[in-house]
């Protein structure tokens, strides 16, 4: 068929579609606060997707476009290193969905920013004894390298959980891609917007094990000695390679800060010892002729000057708010945090490696309120986008991906363009109550049953952002899921993350491509 007489003919389609039943009359009286209103391009597009030359020209443009793709055998310059925590497969297909139902469209066609990358792989996420891993061993084998214990950072699997004498150990230490990079004049920094000592930043310079031990009042109330085993706040601040990051962004305050004291924001601090880490911190960099700055909010990071090359920045006194939740004005985005990072990290004409962090789309998870994770996804997918323009991919690596899965399933037979965060409008349970397209295998949305029967959640405000989509099994947390995780890349050797691997390949391959490992990497091979 001629483009002519093809674009005739959905031309004659079209005049004749009058509206698209996306979401059917019922769901939009149960449910009038998650009605999906679908644009008129769409409408007009679907009557496009009802025909097969429709799919065919979909299906030779995306192979057009993989075709196009040449082998980048540059060397990697700079790495950012992305990690969604908890951002499973199923988050980013209901990701989409939600993006693209706020943008007018039925949501299921449209691509988050690293989705449109030209490599993607799998990763498998256990840690060595646990079948389904948590952020701790997962960020020593995305960081270090190395696969380890549950709940364990910085140290192989010949240390226990909570073994401060093996911890002594530095021969059972592993070292970090950002060790790495400093060990080769490159700077190195950490973004996130969880604690800046929970446990996937620490994989980047800590080594301890415990993830609970971010300060030393964990350890010292476990009758263990602070001293001997030094905590996850102290280590960032005096240890390496923390101690040579220029760029420490994310919240946590009261992991640095004594009892006694309140901060900024009347967050009472934790430590035992007494100790001020934050101006430890400052002292540092003053002995050392540093220029740097201490910020704890958005403003005060906005302004940061251009002559800083050491920035720490706590603008929470724990994880910083969810972008739903949050003080616009008070507390930066995750994408302000980046671009700062990124202007001070650039200063260093060898490159630098920094870890970007969207911490609390697993927070959310655990909480079973899966809109506040689709957003949280969301707004990790813009701070992409954004290093994406800032950067350049004849230089720069950029890797993204996540530590683990979650419980959360996308499932039912709900019609093309159904909210994602309503109830599946095709089909009831076999006890005629509706249930959600979004759910999850336990957690806090667990309801008891009423007289035998299932809980009809839809007659709770589902538009909430505390409303809890509902778990089968009850638990005060959800679990994470053992799935195997997405791995996207964009830039130099960007071809070697396709396939499926084990976890711990990943900071090797960012190695390679940035020519850091003496023994094995682009620069050696193709020399």
């Amino acid at each position: 068929m001629s483009r002519i007489l093809l674009l005739c003919f959905f031309s004659t389609v079209i005049a004749h579609v009058v509206a698209v039943p996306f979401v059917n009359d019922e769901e939009r009286r149960m449910h009038p606060q998650l009605r999906s209103t679908v644009s008129d391009k769409f409408k007009a597009n679907i009557a496009a997707e009802q025909t097969a030359e429709y799919w065919r020209k979909v299906g030779i443009d995306t192979l057009k476009r993989h075709k196009e793709e040449f082998l980048n055998v540059n060397q990697a310059k700079n790495v950012i290193f992305f990690l969604g925590d908890g951002m499973s497969l199923p988050t980013l297909a209901a990701a989409r969905a939600y993006i693209g139902q706020r943008e007018g469209n039925p949501g299921e066609e449209y691509q988050l920013s690293f989705e449109k990358f030209p490599a993607t792989g799998l990763s498998k996420t256990y840690c060595v004894d646990s079948q389904v891993a948590d952020s701790a061993c997962t960020a020593t084998a995305y960081l270090t390298g190395v696969k380890a214990n549950y709940e364990t950072i910085g140290v192989t699997a010949a240390v226990p959980l909570n073994s401060c004498e093996k911890m002594q150990n530095t021969s059972l230490h592993t070292t970090s891609i950002a060790q790495w990079f400093l060990d080769k004049g490159r700077s190195a920094g950490i973004v996130t917007t969880t604690r800046v000592t929970h446990a996937s930043p620490a994989g980047a310079y800590a080594n301890v094990a415990s993830r609970e031990w971010e300060s030393d009042g964990y350890i010292t109330s476990a009758g263990l000695d602070a001293i001997k085993c030094r905590d996850i706040a102290h280590q960032l601040v005096h240890e390496n390679p923390g101690i040579q990051f220029n760029v420490i962004l994310g919240g946590g305050r009261r992991e640095f800060l004594p009892n006694t004291t309140l901060d900024e924001e009347n967050t009472r601090g934790l430590r035992w010892d007494g100790r001020n880490l934050i101006k430890e911190w400052e002292e540092i960099r003053e002995e050392n002729n540093q220029s740097y700055e201490y910020v704890w909010n958005k403003e005060q990071l906005l302004n940061v000057s251009d002559e800083t090359d050491y920035l720490l920045g706590l603008f929470e006194g724990s994880h910083c708010r969810y972008n739903l939740e949050g003080d616009p004005v008070l507390e930066p985005s995750l994408t302000e945090m980046m671009e700062a990072a990124i202007k001070i990290l650039s200063k260093n004409d060898k490159g630098y490696f920094v870890f970007v962090e969207g911490g609390r789309i697993d927070h959310a998870h655990h909480d079973t309120r899966a809109r506040l994770a689709l957003d949280e996804t969301a707004e990790f997918s813009k701070a992409v986008a954004r290093a994406v323009e800032l950067t350049s991919r004849d230089d720069t690596l950029i890797v993204v991906t996540s530590d683990h899965a979650h419980a959360m399933t996308l499932n039912g037979y709900p019609t093309r363009g159904n909210p994602i965060l309503g109830a599946s409008d095709r089909s009831r349970g076999d006890d005629g109550i509706p249930y959600l397209t979004l759910s999850y295998a336990n957690g806090p949305g667990y309801r008891k049953e009423v007289d035998g029967s299932r809980v009809d959640v839809t007659q709770e405000d589902m538009s909430s952002l505390k409303f809890l989509n509902p778990a089968m099994v009850p638990l005060d947390s959800e679990t994470h899921g053992g799935d195997d995780v997405g791995v996207f890349a964009l830039g130099p050797w960007q071809q070697l993350f396709t396939g499926v691997y084990e976890q711990n390949t990943i900071p090797y391959i960012m190695a390679y491509a940035a020519c850091i490992d003496d023994d094995y990497s682009a620069c050696t091979e193709t020399s």
